[in-house]
């Protein structure tokens, strides 16, 4: 009886008790998370390429 209640109150709650984000919200959340991830994209790519000569400019020394 105590899981049949559960899953009443569970259901309850999603239904009548949580706020959902319109579409319009979810559109411009999900501009902010494509906007952000290119972004960081962008620095690590920039991280990688400083990386990558700085090492060859060290290997260039020694070989």
């Amino acid at each position: 009886m105590k899981i049949k209640l559960y899953f009443q109150e569970a259901f309850d709650e999603l239904v009548h008790k949580v706020t959902w984000p319109t579409w319009k919200e979810l559109q411009s959340s999900a501009l902010v998370v494509m906007v952000a991830s290119l972004i960081i994209s962008l620095v690590i790519f920039a991280m990688d390429l400083s990386f990558r000569n700085l090492m060859e400019l060290i290997y260039g020394l020694f070989y």
